[in-house]
């Protein structure tokens, strides 16, 4: 990681893939990654940390089932605003127009949680990925 501040307009240039996140730096055990989404994610949990987004550009919706048998909502989020998932609620991020965003995981924590099916060819499964730079 470097001592140099970052910026996250030029950071977020530094690559096209979708849903695969960049580790941007690290602040104590926790990664702050930064991804591109367009399209649907898949319906997915972490058990043991919630899940921090920050919409820095366009509009991403998360699909959130917090019990097996409990009701399924929504929350949309624009530019500028914060989420924060719990812990084991199971939840699918999409964006139809897409959307840049940021998220605060512990480090080695896998993007699409406890999802053990095939993932689209559209989703990295991924624990992050270096910044090119």
């Amino acid at each position: 990681m470097t001592s140099d501040p970052i910026n996250l307009d030029a950071a977020l240039a530094s690559f096209d893939d979708l849903w695969s996140p960049r580790i941007v730096t690290r602040i104590n055990d926790y990664d702050v990654r930064i991804a591109k989404v367009v399209g649907e994610f898949v319906w997915h949990a972490h058990d043991d940390t919630d899940e921090f987004f920050l919409v820095l550009d366009g509009e991403l919706t998360i699909a959130l089932r917090p019990s097996a048998d409990g009701p399924e909502s929504a929350v949309t989020l624009h530019r500028g605003d914060v989420y924060v998932v719990p812990r084991g609620t199971e939840h699918r991020p999409t964006s139809a127009g897409g959307a840049s965003i940021l998220m605060f995981e512990p480090t080695g924590t896998v993007n699409v949680g406890d999802h053990e099916g095939d993932v689209p060819g559209h989703i990295a499964r991924s624990t992050g990925q270096a910044l090119a730079g």
